[in-house]
């Protein structure tokens, strides 16, 4: 596991008050960031280049929250460069399909944000494997997401400390999404259950 002084010499973590020439006593705010540190590295699986780039936003406090948490998340969603040789045409379209989602919904999230081409990429894969028509249902899913969304920033808001708040986005994004998944099976049972079962 990296060392204090690796993080510091990395400008993750601010260098602590000398206490003699080979030690360094750190606070609680020192303790705060080292773990906005681990999760991210952790949790979210950034490098420590993007470590650093959230670092810097949260370390600018005249960046709006919604731009800090914003630069968090998009560094936590996976990226599909390689999307493009395999799905063609597929993707160009499926593109399309995301950046009109975006407009009749009124968001104003970029269409070639990482999330956007995630979700493209998706679709996309949906597609070529004779599902296209799954975009018929993306309103729907669309709905149940801005409900998730909603229930994820009412939950990050009880924190008041910039720090906790973007560790909060980045472990509920991530670790939130395997909650989703779950919920989202168990939930399956029971409307296979409803719509195809019997009573017994």
């Amino acid at each position: 596991m990296p060392t204090i002084k690796y993080y510091v010499r990395e400008g993750l973590l601010p260098a602590g008050q000398l206490t003699s020439p080979n030690q360094a006593s750190y606070d609680e705010a020192h303790v705060r960031r080292l773990r906005l540190v681990r999760a991210l590295l952790d949790v979210g699986g950034l490098s420590v280049a993007g470590v650093r780039a959230v670092i810097e936003a949260v370390e600018d406090v005249d960046a709006p929250l919604h731009k800090v948490l914003g630069a968090a998340a998009d560094r936590v969603v996976p990226r599909y460069e390689g999307a493009g040789d395999e799905a063609g045409d597929g993707l160009a379209a499926a593109r399309e399909t995301v950046a009109e989602l975006v407009e009749r919904r009124g968001w104003t999230a970029d269409p070639a944000s990482p999330a956007a081409e995630a979700l493209a990429a998706a679709l996309a894969a949906l597609d070529s494997v004779g599902h296209g028509s799954f975009a018929e249902v993306l309103d729907d899913y669309a709905d149940a997401a801005e409900q998730v969304a909603r229930t994820d920033l009412d939950y990050v808001s009880r924190n008041v400390v910039r720090e906790e708040l973007v560790e909060s986005v980045v472990v509920g994004t991530v670790l939130g999404d395997a909650l989703f998944a779950a919920l989202r099976r168990l939930a399956h049972v029971e409307a296979s259950r409803r719509l195809y079962g019997t009573d017994d």
